[in-house]
């Protein structure tokens, strides 16, 4: 072994062919026993290293732990929105073995144009009631596609489970769909508390920080799960599976269909900016916005 190498990929038995060819014989077991002895093992590739940190980072995890303890103690709701990864839709290969009486066989190119499009699945998490709602649709990831998404899940299920709420409270990264920096989202955002009625209350995660939104870790591996190795032939298939990610904790899923068609380029409407009605926070304004309900 070369020095200065710590890791390699080679399987037991070429291990066991080179040091035989270098005139030291030793058998695959001897091998696994000596790299036991070294604490050498099989790992895998981590994604751990962050590669930027915003100056602000830490005073906005602290801003956002502070707000959220007010809604929860307050008994509002506080909701984790993200978009997860796209899926192809079609006859496509997707990572993951299932139990089947026969070989599963897709095509051997994932190329767009021989399925039906791209599965875009939007979440909406609950941490107090450890639910999630993911609405799947075949469009583009819009801010309107996100905004409709709270609307769909404040309609089938947030306001049965907080029927007192005034405000609600909502935690995304800032870019995507909910960019922090685009004015179209925010004007997306007043529309959708003047129709619901509801204060929102955006907080951003900071640059590099997304793994630390809750649905991303308390959600999106068990719907990975859940689905692995599926093909994802339509929609409904997808429905199917997704609605089966559970956890030993009590996570629930379900899934909606949203069925709409979002249009890319939009500009906000003239004049938003100059009679912008979002009220930002005196701390950290660029990550902490409000939209409240505007009356006739």
């Amino acid at each position: 072994m070369r020095e200065g190498v710590l890791w390699t990929n080679l399987s037991l038995r070429e291990l066991s062919r080179r040091l035989a060819g270098m005139g030291t014989p030793a058998s695959r077991r001897t091998i696994r026993r000596l790299l036991r002895g070294l604490k050498l093992g099989r790992r895998t590739a981590r994604k751990k290293k962050s590669m930027g940190h915003h100056p602000d980072r830490d005073a906005q995890f602290e801003n956002i732990a502070r707000v959220r303890g007010e809604y929860e103690a307050a008994g509002d709701p506080v909701v984790s929105v993200d978009t997860k990864k796209k899926e192809l839709l079609g006859n496509f290969h997707r990572p993951g073995r299932t139990y089947t009486q026969q070989d599963v066989e897709t095509f051997d190119h994932d190329f767009g144009s021989a399925g039906h499009g791209k599965l875009i699945p939007h979440g909406i998490y609950d941490p107090a009631r450890g639910h999630a709602a993911i609405h799947l649709n075949t469009s583009h990831d819009t801010g309107e596609l996100c905004c409709d998404s709270i609307a769909l899940w404040w309609a089938e299920h947030g306001r049965a489970a907080y029927p007192d709420a005034k405000r609600l409270l909502i935690l995304c990264d800032g870019g995507g769909s909910n960019s922090a920096t685009q004015y179209l989202f925010k004007e997306d955002l007043q529309r959708l508390a003047d129709r619901l009625g509801l204060e929102l209350r955006v907080a951003h995660y900071p640059p590099y920080c997304s793994k630390h939104n809750p649905i991303e870790h308390r959600v999106f591996p068990h719907v990975t799960r859940a689905c692995q190795g599926v093909i994802f032939h339509t929609a409904e298939v997808a429905k199917q599976f997704i609605e089966r990610a559970k956890t030993a904790a009590g996570l629930r899923v379900t899934v909606s269909l949203l069925d709409k068609v979002y249009q890319t380029g939009r500009k906000y409407a003239d004049g938003f900016k100059e009679n912008l009605k979002i009220v930002f926070d005196d701390h950290l304004p660029k990550w902490n916005y409000r939209a409240i309900p505007q009356t006739e």
